[in-house]
């Protein structure tokens, strides 16, 4: 005779937290726990572990942060779907949603999701991606839509699609006028590829100089005329 408690544990959704600050991933993880029908099966720090966790436990739902000690989160989102297309990764950051929530659903994320929403959005927005759908806030769609019927198309939104994941940031990085190295140990990689970086946007956005590159961010940042 099947143990009741186990098949009950059996049924519910399993859930991988991906999320490079323990006492973030343990909070998450202990209000999943409290709920009848889901489950955290692992939790990763950095996106290596993560891919590695995703084969081993196969989740059906992934809680990502964007920002990973040893790549970009926008990237990852990319690899777990090349992997397994069909399982459905909700992104959970503190990251502005009008920066990267468009960016991490073209990469192919279910749902977009800042932390400072709380508890009870996080667990509605779980629930709306175990059912198939898209889970973002009324403002992001509003958004998303607003791109589609071409009402958007900005120096801003050129941005946004001519930089990777890491390049963008560090731009935004660069835009709170965080120095290289700083840069670097937040991103946990050296100012010699921080620089590089910098050398990449620079290219991409047609900018000359360093100090261009810094007044350029910074107004960007602050949504301020950008020039042509």
């Amino acid at each position: 005779m099947d143990n009741p408690d186990q098949s009950q544990i059996n049924s519910k959704v399993q859930i991988l937290i991906v999320d490079d600050h323990p006492m973030t991933r343990d909070g998450i993880a202990q209000l999943i726990n409290e709920q009848t029908d889901l489950e955290v099966c692992a939790q990763a720090s950095s996106a290596t572990e993560a891919l590695s966790l995703a084969a081993e436990k196969k989740p059906q739902i992934i809680l990502l942060d964007l920002t990973l000690p040893d790549r970009s989160g926008i990237d990852l989102i990319r690899d777990l779907k090349a992997i397994n297309p069909g399982i459905r990764i909700l992104v959970l950051t503190m990251h502005d949603e009008e920066v990267y929530g468009e960016r991490a659903l073209r990469a192919g994320a279910d749902g977009y999701l800042m932390k400072v929403e709380g508890g009870r959005k996080l667990l509605s927005a779980i629930q709306t991606v175990i059912a198939g759908e898209i889970s973002v806030s009324p403002t992001l769609s509003s958004g998303i839509m607003r791109g589609i019927t071409g009402k958007t198309a900005s120096k801003k939104d050129q941005v946004l699609k001519e930089l990777s994941g890491r390049e963008l940031e560090v731009f935004l990085l660069l835009a709170d006028g965080i120095p290289t190295r700083t840069i670097g140990t937040r991103l946990n990689v050296t100012a010699k590829t921080v620089e590089a970086h910098r050398t990449n946007i620079k290219t991409k956005l047609g900018i000359a100089t360093a100090s261009e590159l810094i007044s350029y961010a910074a107004r960007w940042s602050t949504a301020e005329q950008l020039p042509a």
